[in-house]
């Protein structure tokens, strides 16, 4: 049934809504039962206070056997029960020291008063639970029930079972040193309190269904604004896991779900790059075999159906074994940058000397350097200045640089290696006299199988992966690698190590 985000979001906002209405209606029906009890109870208590004056005066009138303004009093009394009854929709009791009723406003039936009559022939109250304790002295006492069972009588079914009761005693002094309590009882059924309530409830629910009504429609629209996005990007997420790696979202938003729109952008853009990146390393790798491969195979097949006369065999046999050289050179590399670039690669990490390495590279460089004729210029800050790295990973950093040097260095040109000590770390440039390599070009240069066409017009033995695995080996040390160059006038690289004994921020940074 929610098998949407939409759905699922409408569900739980209408669950949120349904959960808080029902504990806030509960709690304003608590709320309004008390509170509602409350001022009822005190209208009670204040009606109790008004018929306990009239009953005074008329209490006094008779101490003071004022028989001429008695009647007077009578009637005052009377009114005062019959009013105060009907303004506090309740029924008053005056009841004396001993629980006998002494005056009313209601005439009870016969057939409830004849439960109560005793031997003297008059009506007592049952209230044992009470009675005691509001005669001992002046008390007010509330109770909500059915009055010990007096109003669950027939007679009272159409107003219920359950009635409010404010009971409240006073002490009246007469000359001579007597006392006598009363006890005046007023009942109200509880009904008139609920009725007060049902209707603040009504409405409660009244306003409470409109608010919902109104929260739905917002819900609604809320919730197609933030599943429209969803589905835009589950939709260019169906399309780029079918290879169409151009599809992009355009949610403009600045929430967490425009920013999941603009890394999903920028995700697809990645997989685009990586995409062409593929498909341009198939494209190299391809070409890069099948030429030599082609070479060897007409050469071979020359020689085979005597299209090679023999006496110029070994010759045809030597580019053979020069492109089979080739080809493994082009496998080991592409194994290698494979190996660096799945995270397989493992440096043995000691200290050494790279002044040192760098003679034996140029020894072993020797007999290309005198072909040409190159003037090598080493200028060391320090005798020996110690790293830390892999030796035989850096050797291989600065063979490739110096060679890459000396191809594109022409004959007579100059090549400079110049090593610093810095602060953490060490910093080794190569810097050659040679044709230089155009600004448009430079981002490119790290890239697998580039070769600039003046790279191809001077060289046709390199693979095209040595600064790759160049790049892939300084950033293994994480170390940075920059190079800076100007057509016409020649090529710097410029490396950093780590210092023996000491962490670059780079490399303490990847660690």
């Amino acid at each position: 049934m929610f098998k949407s985000i939409f759905s699922k979001l409408i569900a739980i906002f209408l669950l949120i809504l349904a959960v808080a209405f029902a504990v806030t209606g509960m709690m304003m029906n608590i709320f309004l039962y008390d509170y509602v009890t409350d001022e009822k109870a005190a209208t009670l208590e204040e009606a109790g206070n008004w018929v306990n004056n009239v009953f005074r005066f008329y209490i006094n009138l008779i101490d003071l056997s004022d028989y001429s303004s008695l009647a007077y009093a009578e009637m005052l009394l009377n009114d005062t029960l019959v009013n105060y009854g009907k303004y506090t929709s309740s029924y008053i009791w005056i009841v004396n020291q001993d629980g006998y009723l002494y005056r009313s406003n209601w005439d009870m039936p016969a057939s409830i008063a004849k439960k109560y009559i005793d031997d003297t022939g008059y009506i007592r109250i049952n209230d044992p639970r009470n009675f005691s304790k509001l005669t001992e002295s002046p008390a007010t006492v509330r109770e909500v029930g059915d009055f010990n069972g007096f109003f669950k009588d027939p007679y009272f079914s159409k107003m219920g079972d359950v009635w409010l009761t404010v009971a409240r005693s006073f002490k009246y002094e007469f000359p001579g040193g007597n006392s006598m309590m009363i006890v005046i009882y007023l009942h109200t059924p509880v009904q008139e309190v609920s009725a007060a309530r049902r209707k603040v409830l009504k409405y409660f629910l009244t306003s409470g269904g409109i608010a919902i009504a109104v929260s739905v429609v917002m819900i609604y629209i809320f919730s197609l604004r933030l599943s429209r996005p969803l589905k835009q990007l589950k939709y260019a997420a169906a399309r780029i896991s079918n290879g169409e790696f151009e599809k992009r979202v355009n949610i403009k938003s600045r929430d967490e779900i425009g920013e999941l729109a603009r890394a999903f952008n920028q995700m697809a853009s990645a997989l685009e790059n990586i995409e062409k990146m593929r498909r341009g390393f198939v494209a190299n790798v391809s070409h890069e075999l099948r030429t030599p491969m082609t070479s060897i195979r007409g050469f071979i097949e020359g020689i085979l159906d005597g299209t090679i006369p023999p006496e110029k065999h070994d010759h045809y046999l030597t580019i053979v074994r020069d492109e089979t050289n080739r080809l493994n050179r082009l496998v080991t590399d592409l194994l290698d940058l494979a190996k660096m670039e799945s995270g397989e690669m493992k440096l043995n990490i000691t200290d050494f000397d790279i002044n040192e390495l760098i003679r034996k590279c140029v020894i072993k460089l020797e007999t290309l350097i005198l072909e040409k004729d190159l003037n090598v210029d080493a200028d060391f800050e320090e005798e020996d200045l110690m790293v830390s790295g892999d030796p035989d990973a850096i050797e291989r950093v600065v063979y490739n640089l110096m060679h890459n040097a000396i191809k594109f260095t022409p004959a007579g040109g100059k090549i400079s290696i110049i090593t610093k000590s810095m602060k953490d770390t060490a910093e080794i440039t190569i810097r050659d006299t040679g044709i230089g390599i155009d600004e448009s070009e430079l981002g490119m240069i790290w890239d697998r199988f580039y070769k600039s066409d003046k790279s191809r017009s001077r060289d046709k033995t390199g693979t095209g992966l040595g600064l790759a695995i160049v790049r892939n080996i300084i950033n293994e040390h994480g170390q940075r690698i920059s190079v800076q160059s100007k057509l016409g006038e020649g090529t710097a690289f410029t490396f950093t190590l780590a210092k023996a004994g000491g962490t670059s921020p780079d490399k303490a940074d990847k660690q």
